[in-house]
């Protein structure tokens, strides 16, 4: 038969166990609430959102590229 030694060490190790788990989950909820606290502060002030959409960004390099185009037709390039 097991001594009692035993099954109190293995309910306090995992304890502890779960305890170490516990503590790297809530660090990483704290960290993932501190990231969207700033995302949200920086859209709030205006600046561009730290997250932009793939749509968004081909949006932008397509604009670039139109102005580009507009520059090089005022200044009398030929494309």
């Amino acid at each position: 038969m097991i001594e009692p030694n035993v099954y109190i060490t293995l309910a306090l190790a995992s304890l502890a166990g779960l305890a170490m788990i516990v503590a790297g989950g809530l660090a990483g909820w704290r960290g993932w609430l501190s990231l969207r606290r700033m995302e949200l502060g920086q859209m709030h002030d205006g600046g561009m959102p730290v997250a932009v959409s793939t749509g968004s960004r081909i949006e932008i390099a397509d604009l670039k590229e139109r102005i580009k185009k507009l520059e090089a037709i005022a200044a009398g390039v030929d494309l």
